[in-house]
């Protein structure tokens, strides 16, 4: 079930945008984003290369208007060229959502957040619209984060190295672009987000626990399960991004929840939901795997009045309900795809 434009603070007021373009707006986030953009009033441009993208989450708004879905890579050259907008906003969303993402696709990490973002940052810049990356939070392989000031600490030949640089070298582009050629561009770090249309097969927190749970399978828990785990559901984080759209901020914005519930209370709670009856298993996990990253929510809620307001009980409930009444996939041709350039008749 996709949000509505009347959740959420930024429902009160009209949205200051007419035209927007949403890179990567088939995916988990993006889908939901163009649906309440739609909502609002907004014209919607969303494009997607369907590399991790899906089709069918796009289903509900074939056919609505003012939206377009494009096939298309925004990194492919000529792809900006050919995005005529204009266009009062530019969400670009294609990039690595957590080193497990893309495991096999290095180059292709790379891309979308070098390519890509200068590709999406020009097209904005052209329109002198509103440019926000949505980032992911800071990467720090085999060590704990460090703070802010003392710099990441990421191998560029690491394991996890093609993500951590791509988030690095994305947002120290969108900086530099706001302080050399004056671009209204902000940043919007995105932790850990879950709800209906999740992929639960990434391998993540609480993706796993939900796959396992529903294909009857033990649900197995890394360690002793006491590794916390900060979630925040969809609604609350499509409202967040949306809200430091709507500002003029260039400081990185941390959206992410404030429950930090344990690795076993999540596992524990999907079994119960779910009603499986397969075991809760305890596993040997990676030892020097670091503690996940906590947002740091103070700013979004001082300057945007954002507040998350799904508590992770209740939207883990909404998850599995919507899990279990997904859809089959759409056919192929379901949802019209255009070739970036092709114009609305």
């Amino acid at each position: 079930m996709m949000p509505t434009a009347t959740s959420g603070p930024w429902s009160q007021a009209r949205p200051p945008w007419d035209r927007a373009l949403v890179v990567g707006g088939a995916g988990f986030l993006g889908s939901p984003l163009c649906a309440r953009l739609l909502d609002a009033g907004v014209e919607v441009d969303c494009l997607d290369n369907l590399s991790t993208g899906r089709a069918e989450k796009l289903a509900p708004l074939a056919g609505r208007p003012g939206f377009r879905f494009l096939e298309w890579d925004i990194s492919d050259p000529g792809c900006a060229d050919a995005l005529t907008g204009p266009y009062d906003l530019v969400l670009h969303l294609a990039g690595p959502a957590s080193p497990a993402a893309w495991p096999d696709r290095p180059v292709e990490i790379l891309d979308a957040s070098s390519l890509g973002t200068r590709a999406a940052l020009a097209v904005a810049e052209r329109d002198g619209a509103r440019f926000l990356l949505a980032s992911s939070p800071p990467v720090f392989p085999g060590r704990a984060p460090r703070d802010a000031g003392q710099g990441s600490g990421a191998d560029p030949v690491g394991p996890h190295s093609a993500c951590a640089e791509a988030v690095r070298f994305a947002e120290a582009l969108v900086a530099a672009h706001a302080g050399a050629h004056g671009t209204d561009a902000g940043i919007v770090r995105l932790f850990t987000g879950y709800g209906p249309g999740m992929r639960t097969d990434d391998g993540g927190t609480p993706a796993a626990f939900l796959e396992q749970a529903l294909a009857g399978r033990p649900v197995t828990v890394d360690g002793d399960g006491s590794r916390t785990h900060p979630l925040c559901y969809v609604d609350d984080m499509v409202d967040g991004v949306l809200l430091v759209a709507a500002g003029r901020s260039v400081r990185p914005v941390d959206i992410g929840g404030d429950e930090a519930p344990t690795a076993v209370e999540i596992a524990r709670r999907v079994i119960d939901l779910t009603g499986t009856d397969a075991p809760l298993v305890f596993v040997d996990g990676p030892g020097d795997r670091p503690a996940e990253p906590r947002p740091v929510t103070g700013f979004a809620r001082e300057i945007f009045g954002w507040l998350p307001g799904v508590t992770w009980p209740d939207g883990l409930a909404r998850t599995v309900a919507a899990l279990r009444d997904r859809p089959d996939p759409v056919p192929t041709g379901m949802v019209t795809t255009e070739r970036v350039g092709e114009r609305r008749a």
